[in-house]
């Protein structure tokens, strides 16, 4: 089932045309990654479909009702987490506490839970600048978690991180999907992501291209020439 659908999405930036025609869809119990070259408008395009941008031109439906002004905290308030492509905690509060905030706000999941999942239980009374970049990421995921979307949009989620733990991350969003969450992702990482996503979105020239699960991506001659041939 499709629940988040940013359709025919158009959006100009100080005269550039950044997007024209994209198409972002989050389905319920998938992991798509949207894949692109730096600028194509994957970040616009998932900031526009968690409501932090307006677009232009095009829609934002959930559960296939239109969303006539959708903004950040409405659709929060919905169902939709978008985990920016910068950090999301403050540096003045421990880990724990902060995730304490996402439990009392939300009553979904616990932070002991949520910290468990993402295997940062040890790591509760720590501030997060102290933390790795693993450690972090996994700690923005247990908020994610301690929140229990049913549509998760992440920018860049494994940016700042060690190859070794592509892995850990991974574990986490297949988990999440497999609760029933619409999955979403950008990245560069191409072999871990691939090897994760259960659906490719291609990002080129202003629109966006369904390429299906990872072996037909492997099979669209554009994509493997122009993007993936790349990040070999």
């Amino acid at each position: 089932m499709v629940y988040l659908n940013a359709d025919s999405i158009g959006k100009t930036f100080n005269g550039r045309r950044i997007l024209s025609s994209a198409t972002l869809r989050a389905t319920t119990g998938d992991v798509r990654v949207v894949f692109g070259r730096n600028g194509v408008g994957k970040s616009t395009l998932l900031k526009i479909a968690g409501g932090l941008v307006a677009p232009d031109t095009g829609i934002v439906q959930i559960n296939g009702n239109t969303i006539l002004k959708p903004s950040l905290a409405h659709l929060a308030r919905i169902g939709v987490f978008y985990l920016p492509d910068h950090d999301l905690f403050s540096t003045s509060l421990p880990l724990g506490k902060q995730l304490s905030f996402f439990e009392q706000r939300f009553e979904r999941r616990s932070v002991t839970e949520a910290a468990s999942i993402a295997n940062v239980g040890r790591l509760l009374d720590r501030l997060p600048q102290t933390l790795s970049g693993g450690e972090l990421r996994r700690a923005e995921l247990a908020a994610v978690l301690t929140r229990r979307p049913a549509c998760l949009l992440a920018d860049e989620p494994y940016r700042g991180i060690a190859p070794k733990d592509h892995d850990s991350l991974a574990d986490i969003f297949r988990a999440m999907a497999a609760d029933g969450c619409a999955v979403v992702l950008t990245g560069h990482e191409a072999a871990s992501l691939m090897e994760l996503a259960t659906h490719i979105t291609w990002c080129t020239a202003g629109t966006t291209y369904e390429l299906g699960p990872p072996a037909a991506s492997r099979e669209h001659e554009a994509f493997v020439r122009e993007y993936l041939s790349n990040k070999r």
